[in-house]
Protein backbone atom coordinates (compact mmCIF):
# COMPACT_ATOMS: atom_id res chain seq x y z
CA UNK A 1 0.00 0.00 0.00
CA UNK A 2 2.91 2.86 -0.87
CA UNK A 3 1.74 6.22 -1.01
CA UNK A 4 1.25 7.57 -4.25
CA UNK A 5 5.01 8.49 -5.59
CA UNK A 6 3.75 12.21 -6.64
CA UNK A 7 2.35 13.78 -3.65
CA UNK A 8 4.77 14.81 -0.81
CA UNK A 9 3.49 14.41 2.80
CA UNK A 10 4.73 16.54 4.93
CA UNK A 11 4.39 14.93 7.68
CA UNK A 12 6.84 12.28 6.48
CA UNK A 13 9.83 14.34 7.12
CA UNK A 14 8.53 15.32 10.85
CA UNK A 15 10.18 12.99 13.02
CA UNK A 16 12.86 11.39 10.24
CA UNK A 17 16.38 11.13 11.08
CA UNK A 18 18.72 12.00 8.10
CA UNK A 19 21.35 9.63 7.82
CA UNK A 20 24.54 10.22 10.02
CA UNK A 21 28.16 11.33 8.85
CA UNK A 22 30.01 9.88 10.95
CA UNK A 23 31.25 6.26 10.80
CA UNK A 24 28.69 3.49 12.35
CA UNK A 25 28.75 0.13 12.71
CA UNK A 26 26.73 -2.04 9.99
CA UNK A 27 23.96 -3.99 12.10
CA UNK A 28 22.45 -7.52 10.96
CA UNK A 29 20.51 -8.34 10.54
CA UNK A 30 1.17 -10.30 15.98
CA UNK A 31 -0.87 -11.33 14.47
CA UNK A 32 -3.80 -8.95 15.79
CA UNK A 33 -6.49 -11.02 17.78
CA UNK A 34 -9.60 -10.10 19.81
CA UNK A 35 -7.83 -10.21 22.98
CA UNK A 36 -4.94 -7.54 23.13
CA UNK A 37 -2.77 -9.16 25.59
CA UNK A 38 -2.18 -13.30 25.97
CA UNK A 39 -3.45 -13.91 23.09
CA UNK A 40 -0.83 -11.69 20.97
CA UNK A 41 1.21 -14.75 21.80
CA UNK A 42 -0.72 -17.75 21.38
CA UNK A 43 0.06 -17.59 17.64
CA UNK A 44 3.78 -17.55 18.60
CA UNK A 45 2.74 -21.45 19.77
CA UNK A 46 4.03 -22.47 15.98
CA UNK A 47 7.59 -20.97 15.76
CA UNK A 48 9.56 -23.23 13.73
CA UNK A 49 13.13 -24.23 13.60
CA UNK A 50 13.34 -22.29 10.57
CA UNK A 51 11.46 -19.21 11.96
CA UNK A 52 13.71 -19.36 14.79
CA UNK A 53 17.34 -19.88 12.96
CA UNK A 54 15.74 -16.44 10.87
CA UNK A 55 15.70 -15.05 14.17
CA UNK A 56 18.13 -12.27 15.27
CA UNK A 57 19.00 -14.34 18.83
CA UNK A 58 19.46 -12.31 21.77
CA UNK A 59 22.51 -13.22 24.21
CA UNK A 60 21.66 -15.19 26.81
CA UNK A 61 20.67 -13.18 29.80
CA UNK A 62 23.32 -14.20 31.98
CA UNK A 63 26.05 -13.34 28.92
CA UNK A 64 24.18 -9.76 28.15
CA UNK A 65 25.78 -7.44 30.16
CA UNK A 66 24.03 -3.94 30.41
CA UNK A 67 26.16 -1.16 29.82
CA UNK A 68 26.09 2.81 30.08
CA UNK A 69 24.41 4.65 26.81
CA UNK A 70 24.63 8.60 27.17
CA UNK A 71 22.24 11.27 25.50
CA UNK A 72 23.08 14.46 26.79
CA UNK A 73 24.92 13.44 29.77
CA UNK A 74 22.23 10.73 30.92
CA UNK A 75 22.94 7.44 31.02
CA UNK A 76 20.63 4.81 29.97
CA UNK A 77 21.83 1.11 31.57
CA UNK A 78 20.67 -1.64 28.78
CA UNK A 79 21.64 -4.30 27.42
CA UNK A 80 22.91 -5.34 23.94
CA UNK A 81 19.39 -6.95 23.79
CA UNK A 82 17.46 -3.86 24.66
CA UNK A 83 19.45 -1.64 22.01
CA UNK A 84 18.35 -3.91 19.28
CA UNK A 85 15.12 -3.91 19.98
CA UNK A 86 15.36 -0.32 19.47
CA UNK A 87 16.78 -0.06 16.46
CA UNK A 88 14.38 -2.93 15.40
CA UNK A 89 11.68 -0.57 16.06
CA UNK A 90 13.34 2.60 14.94
CA UNK A 91 14.27 1.56 11.14
CA UNK A 92 10.42 0.13 10.82
CA UNK A 93 8.60 3.03 12.74
CA UNK A 94 6.29 0.55 13.82
CA UNK A 95 6.37 -3.28 15.16
CA UNK A 96 4.06 -5.60 16.15
CA UNK A 97 4.67 -6.68 19.59
CA UNK A 98 4.50 -10.05 18.96
CA UNK A 99 6.54 -9.65 15.99
CA UNK A 100 9.39 -8.32 17.71
CA UNK A 101 9.04 -11.45 20.63
CA UNK A 102 9.10 -13.79 18.10
CA UNK A 103 12.22 -12.35 15.77
CA UNK A 104 14.49 -10.24 17.87
CA UNK A 105 13.70 -12.63 21.03
CA UNK A 106 12.95 -15.79 19.20
CA UNK A 107 9.72 -16.32 20.77
CA UNK A 108 10.90 -15.76 24.51
CA UNK A 109 7.90 -13.85 25.65
CA UNK A 110 8.82 -13.44 29.31
CA UNK A 111 12.20 -12.00 28.22
CA UNK A 112 10.31 -9.68 25.95
CA UNK A 113 7.74 -8.61 28.55
CA UNK A 114 10.55 -7.88 30.98
CA UNK A 115 13.12 -5.62 28.45
CA UNK A 116 10.18 -4.30 27.26
CA UNK A 117 8.88 -3.12 30.64
CA UNK A 118 12.85 -1.85 31.36
CA UNK A 119 12.55 0.73 27.87
CA UNK A 120 8.95 1.96 28.89
CA UNK A 121 10.28 2.51 32.27
CA UNK A 122 12.99 5.06 30.81
CA UNK A 123 10.16 6.30 28.10
CA UNK A 124 12.14 5.45 24.88
CA UNK A 125 9.34 3.08 24.13
CA UNK A 126 5.61 3.33 23.40
CA UNK A 127 3.27 0.69 23.98
CA UNK A 128 0.12 0.71 22.98
CA UNK A 129 -3.29 -1.06 21.56
CA UNK A 130 -5.11 -0.16 18.30
CA UNK A 131 -8.05 -1.01 16.84
CA UNK A 132 -7.81 -2.83 13.39
CA UNK A 133 -11.26 -4.02 13.21
CA UNK A 134 -14.72 -4.67 15.21
CA UNK A 135 -13.08 -7.71 16.92
CA UNK A 136 -9.34 -7.63 16.43
CA UNK A 137 -6.77 -5.09 17.78
CA UNK A 138 -3.18 -4.98 17.45
CA UNK A 139 -0.34 -4.47 19.90
CA UNK A 140 2.43 -2.34 18.41
CA UNK A 141 5.57 -0.18 19.44
CA UNK A 142 7.25 2.86 18.48
CA UNK A 143 10.51 4.89 19.48
CA UNK A 144 9.81 8.02 21.45
CA UNK A 145 11.82 11.07 20.60
CA UNK A 146 14.34 10.43 23.25
CA UNK A 147 14.15 6.86 22.23
CA UNK A 148 15.26 7.72 18.85
CA UNK A 149 17.83 10.25 19.88
CA UNK A 150 19.39 7.88 22.33
CA UNK A 151 19.46 5.59 19.07
CA UNK A 152 21.10 7.51 16.72
CA UNK A 153 23.31 8.67 19.56
CA UNK A 154 24.97 4.66 19.81
CA UNK A 155 25.69 4.85 16.30
CA UNK A 156 24.93 0.93 15.98
CA UNK A 157 23.47 1.27 12.21
CA UNK A 158 24.41 1.63 9.43
CA UNK A 159 25.71 5.27 8.66
CA UNK A 160 23.26 5.74 6.00
CA UNK A 161 20.03 3.95 8.19
CA UNK A 162 16.88 6.30 8.74
CA UNK A 163 15.21 5.95 11.96
CA UNK A 164 11.37 7.35 13.15
CA UNK A 165 9.64 8.15 16.01
CA UNK A 166 6.12 7.96 16.70
CA UNK A 167 3.07 7.31 14.35
CA UNK A 168 3.39 9.20 11.00
CA UNK A 169 -0.31 8.10 9.75
CA UNK A 170 -2.10 5.98 12.42
CA UNK A 171 -4.67 4.35 10.00
CA UNK A 172 -2.16 2.97 8.24
CA UNK A 173 -0.35 1.60 11.78
CA UNK A 174 -1.51 -2.09 10.59
CA UNK A 175 -0.04 -2.38 7.44
CA UNK A 176 3.28 -0.61 8.16
CA UNK A 177 3.53 -3.17 11.81
CA UNK A 178 2.95 -5.80 9.03
CA UNK A 179 6.20 -4.70 6.90
CA UNK A 180 8.60 -6.30 9.87
CA UNK A 181 7.37 -9.47 9.44
CA UNK A 182 7.51 -8.91 5.67
CA UNK A 183 11.12 -8.10 6.02
CA UNK A 184 12.05 -10.81 8.06
CA UNK A 185 10.75 -13.06 5.51
CA UNK A 186 12.22 -11.67 2.90
CA UNK A 187 15.74 -11.48 4.53
CA UNK A 188 15.18 -15.19 5.46
CA UNK A 189 15.68 -15.38 1.62
CA UNK A 190 18.68 -13.41 0.79
CA UNK A 191 20.33 -15.23 3.56
CA UNK A 192 19.33 -18.52 2.47
CA UNK A 193 21.19 -17.16 -0.83
CA UNK A 194 23.97 -16.04 1.08
CA UNK A 195 23.35 -12.15 1.36
CA UNK A 196 23.65 -10.36 3.98
CA UNK A 197 21.01 -7.63 4.94
CA UNK A 198 22.81 -4.07 5.41
CA UNK A 199 20.12 -1.21 5.18
CA UNK A 200 15.99 -1.27 5.04
CA UNK A 201 14.65 1.67 3.35
CA UNK A 202 10.73 2.35 3.61
CA UNK A 203 8.79 4.03 1.16
CA UNK A 204 8.89 7.87 2.99
CA UNK A 205 12.06 7.51 1.96
CA UNK A 206 12.17 6.51 -1.60
CA UNK A 207 9.79 8.65 -2.05
CA UNK A 208 11.14 11.90 -0.61
CA UNK A 209 14.43 11.22 -2.83
CA UNK A 210 12.61 10.69 -5.90
CA UNK A 211 10.01 13.38 -5.46
CA UNK A 212 13.43 16.10 -4.83
CA UNK A 213 14.77 14.90 -8.37
CA UNK A 214 11.16 15.33 -10.21
CA UNK A 215 10.58 18.58 -8.80
CA UNK A 216 13.78 19.96 -9.32
CA UNK A 217 12.68 24.17 -10.94
CA UNK A 218 12.93 24.00 -14.46
CA UNK A 219 12.65 20.03 -14.84
CA UNK A 220 11.30 18.63 -17.57
CA UNK A 221 8.44 16.35 -17.52
CA UNK A 222 8.86 14.14 -20.46
CA UNK A 223 8.70 10.73 -20.82
CA UNK A 224 12.84 10.28 -20.85
CA UNK A 225 13.13 12.48 -17.80
CA UNK A 226 11.24 10.56 -16.36
CA UNK A 227 12.67 7.42 -17.10
CA UNK A 228 16.02 8.41 -16.24
CA UNK A 229 14.87 9.58 -12.75
CA UNK A 230 13.46 6.28 -11.93
CA UNK A 231 16.55 4.14 -13.42
CA UNK A 232 18.79 6.41 -10.89
CA UNK A 233 16.77 5.53 -7.78
CA UNK A 234 16.38 1.85 -9.49
CA UNK A 235 13.26 1.92 -10.04
CA UNK A 236 10.80 1.67 -13.36
CA UNK A 237 8.36 3.57 -15.45
CA UNK A 238 5.02 1.24 -15.44
CA UNK A 239 2.35 2.88 -17.47
CA UNK A 240 3.50 6.36 -17.00
CA UNK A 241 4.08 6.55 -13.08
CA UNK A 242 7.14 5.56 -10.90
CA UNK A 243 5.68 2.61 -8.54
CA UNK A 244 7.06 2.70 -5.02
CA UNK A 245 7.60 0.14 -3.24
CA UNK A 246 6.69 -0.56 0.92
CA UNK A 247 10.09 -1.66 1.63
CA UNK A 248 13.68 -1.52 0.05
CA UNK A 249 15.98 -4.47 1.77
CA UNK A 250 19.90 -3.50 0.44
CA UNK A 251 22.36 -6.59 0.93
CA UNK A 252 25.69 -7.93 0.10
CA UNK A 253 26.46 -10.84 -1.43
CA UNK A 254 28.98 -13.30 -1.34
CA UNK A 255 31.27 -11.92 -3.80
CA UNK A 256 30.85 -8.71 -1.67
CA UNK A 257 28.00 -7.20 -4.28
CA UNK A 258 25.51 -4.26 -3.22
CA UNK A 259 22.62 -5.33 -4.54
CA UNK A 260 19.02 -4.59 -3.07
CA UNK A 261 15.26 -5.90 -3.42
CA UNK A 262 11.67 -4.10 -3.34
CA UNK A 263 9.09 -5.80 -1.72
CA UNK A 264 5.69 -5.00 -1.92
CA UNK A 265 2.99 -6.31 0.81
CA UNK A 266 -0.25 -6.22 -0.99
CA UNK A 267 -3.59 -6.89 0.61
CA UNK A 268 -7.60 -7.52 -0.47
CA UNK A 269 -7.95 -3.17 -0.68
CA UNK A 270 -5.84 -3.15 -3.95
CA UNK A 271 -7.12 -2.56 -7.28
CA UNK A 272 -6.28 -4.94 -10.22
CA UNK A 273 -4.45 -1.96 -11.66
CA UNK A 274 -2.96 -1.21 -8.37
CA UNK A 275 -1.53 -4.86 -8.34
CA UNK A 276 -0.67 -5.15 -11.63
CA UNK A 277 1.59 -1.69 -11.82
CA UNK A 278 3.20 -3.20 -8.61
CA UNK A 279 3.86 -6.76 -10.73
CA UNK A 280 5.25 -4.71 -13.96
CA UNK A 281 7.62 -2.77 -11.42
CA UNK A 282 9.12 -6.26 -10.72
CA UNK A 283 8.98 -5.98 -6.98
CA UNK A 284 8.88 -9.08 -4.61
CA UNK A 285 5.27 -8.87 -3.58
CA UNK A 286 4.10 -10.30 -0.33
CA UNK A 287 0.09 -10.98 0.86
CA UNK A 288 -1.82 -12.59 3.79
CA UNK A 289 -3.35 -15.88 2.82
CA UNK A 290 -6.91 -14.65 2.78
CA UNK A 291 -5.89 -12.15 0.24
CA UNK A 292 -3.38 -14.44 -1.81
CA UNK A 293 -6.06 -15.93 -4.04
CA UNK A 294 -7.95 -13.54 -5.52
CA UNK A 295 -4.43 -11.12 -6.31
CA UNK A 296 -3.68 -14.31 -8.17
CA UNK A 297 -6.25 -14.71 -9.90
CA UNK A 298 -5.94 -10.82 -11.11
CA UNK A 299 -2.17 -11.46 -12.19
CA UNK A 300 -3.61 -14.90 -13.75
CA UNK A 301 -5.95 -12.86 -16.20
CA UNK A 302 -3.66 -9.95 -16.80
CA UNK A 303 -0.98 -12.88 -17.93
CA UNK A 304 1.62 -11.47 -15.42
CA UNK A 305 3.77 -14.26 -13.77
CA UNK A 306 4.71 -12.80 -10.92
CA UNK A 307 4.49 -14.70 -7.78
CA UNK A 308 2.97 -13.90 -4.58
CA UNK A 309 4.15 -14.90 -1.27
CA UNK A 310 2.68 -15.94 1.70
CA UNK A 311 3.17 -13.35 4.57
Amino acid sequence: MSRDPHSYDARDSWDHVPPRSVLALRGHSTESRENQDDTVFDSERDIAASDSQQSDRPKPEETDSARASYLKDRPYVLRESELHALGEIGKFRVVAAGDLAKYGYAGDRARFERELGHLKQQSLVTDRTIEVSRKKTLRILTLTKTGQRLLSATNRLPEDQATYHGLAKPREAKHDADLYRLYQKESARIGREGGTPVRVILDYELKRALNRDLNQPGQDQDPETKQRIAEKHGLQVVDGRIPLPDLRIEYQTTEMESRHVDVELATHHYRPSGITQKAKAGFSLYSPADDAPRLRRILNDRELTATILGL
